[in-house]
């Protein structure tokens, strides 16, 4: 017998009478598959194509209050992790990504990561009452497949579960022609910020400050 749960996506195989109140969720599968109590593989899985994800600020801000254009070198950090169809975050070296992993490098002969860290530096020009900082945009792409988890009792009244599921994750920049992008973004000062540059302190002067 094959019980379908449309509303979550779930099915079930080798089924065997469930209690009523053993209604089983999407969440409490993959919690099982990320525990272990559930023999999992993460099945056919399918790659989408690259893309370029959003820019993100990645640097601390530099503000302006000279009266002539400031050049100064900025270092930044950016890290990128994954998502699963529920937005909920996959873990970074967890059972989940390992799964993943390994479905799609026996698939497609290479690795995939659940997350990507990067760092740098860059010159930045500001303009005199402006504030700049360092956005980045990093490679993305989406890996598509099933979740088999496997028990040795029946749990919810099955022995097998399927779970389709898609991730959302960093990519390795050139992946399908698309590159990781950084750049520099400038803003006019608010009123408040003006003030501040107005301060004996600051005055004339060019300063960092965290976004």
């Amino acid at each position: 017998m094959v019980l379908t749960t449309a509303s979550l996506g779930l099915v079930a195989a080798m089924a065997v009478p469930a209690a009523a109140d053993d209604e089983v969720t999407r969440d409490q599968l993959i919690a099982d598959c990320a525990s272990g109590e559930g023999k999992c593989s993460f099945n056919e899985p399918v790659l989408g194509t690259a893309y370029l994800g959003d820019f993100r600020r990645v640097s601390n801000s530099l503000y302006n209050c000279s009266t002539s254009d400031a050049t100064q070198s900025m270092g930044w950090s950016d890290t990128v992790g994954s998502t699963d169809s529920a937005g909920v975050s996959v873990t970074a070296g967890g059972k989940i990504a390992g799964l993943i992993d390994l479905s799609v490098t026996a698939t497609y002969s290479h690795t995939w990561s659940s997350s990507h860290t990067e760092n740098s530096s860059l010159n930045m020009t500001v303009k005199p009452g402006e504030v700049g900082w360092i956005s980045r945009a990093q490679v993305m792409q989406t890996v598509s497949g099933t979740w088999q988890t496997h028990y040795d009792d029946p749990k919810w009244g099955h022995y097998y579960w399927f779970v389709p599921d898609t991730v959302t994750g960093p990519a390795p920049n050139g992946t399908d022609g698309q590159s990781n992008a950084v750049i520099v973004k400038t803003r006019n000062m608010t009123t408040a910020e003006k003030a501040s540059c107005s301060s004996k302190a600051k005055k004339k002067r060019v300063f960092v400050a965290k976004p």
